[in-house]
């Protein structure tokens, strides 16, 4: 034999370790814009499917590139969607941004099931996001 053979050992990872952990992590107040305090001011914290679901939503809201604390993949380009004559290209350019941008998680699986209602200038956007080892949750957004 010309070139020897060397048989190299299979590692094994251990299947908590393949699983995709939620973390917790502070709850956040959309309506007030802050954090929950408790009633001594510490912080307090949601369960790994909320914070992962706030996340959807926090996405979602933010314009993509207009906050230097987040990097150019979270968000969404709704200045430029906004800027579009048709309901249904504003429709079709939400799924897609909606999309990609919580697509940018790890942990979701999918973005499916879009819905939009409009009362006056408001436009709500409600769809179904699935992330790994999460049941599916209905997210709802208004515009």
């Amino acid at each position: 034999m010309l070139y020897p053979e060397v048989n190299l050992p299979t590692i094994a990872v251990p299947q908590s370790s393949r699983q995709q952990k939620y973390k917790p992590a502070p709850n956040f107040d959309f309506a007030t814009g802050d954090f929950i305090l408790d009633g001594h001011g510490r912080m307090t914290f949601d369960d790994g499917q909320s914070a992962f679901e706030k996340w959807c939503v926090k996405t979602c809201m933010v314009e993509r590139g207009s906050r230097l604390a987040y990097s150019d993949k979270v968000g969404i380009e709704f200045e430029q969607i906004a800027s579009k004559t048709s309901p249904e290209a504003v429709k079709s350019a939400l799924i897609r941004t909606l999309t990609e941008a919580i697509l940018v998680h790890p942990a979701a699986e999918y973005v499916k099931n879009f819905s939009f209602s409009s009362d006056g200038d408001e436009l709500r956007v409600t769809f179904d996001v699935k992330g790994r080892d999460l049941p599916v949750t209905t997210i709802s957004v208004i515009y």
